[in-house]
């Protein structure tokens, strides 16, 4: 199994927040720059791995507000 990316990563610790409940239906996520300083990744790193999570249906975007979990 090939080792994971920092947007795999960063992909992962999103998943186990919203199955945790620490982020519901309709919750905004933290923003690019907060993932930035919290998970220490590039701002690259973010855009990849939300626009993943949206590919996959598990979070929506907002233009010029944010990334929602999908309901």
């Amino acid at each position: 199994m090939p080792a994971q990316t920092k947007t795999d990563k960063l992909m992962s610790a999103i998943r186990d927040r919203i199955a945790k409940g620490e982020f519901g239906p309709g919750d905004k996520l933290p923003s690019g720059t907060e993932m930035i300083d919290q998970y220490g990744v590039s701002r690259i790193t973010v855009r990849m791995a939300m626009e993943r999570l949206k590919a996959s249906g598990e979070v929506e975007s907002i233009p010029g507000s944010g990334y929602y979990v999908s309901d």
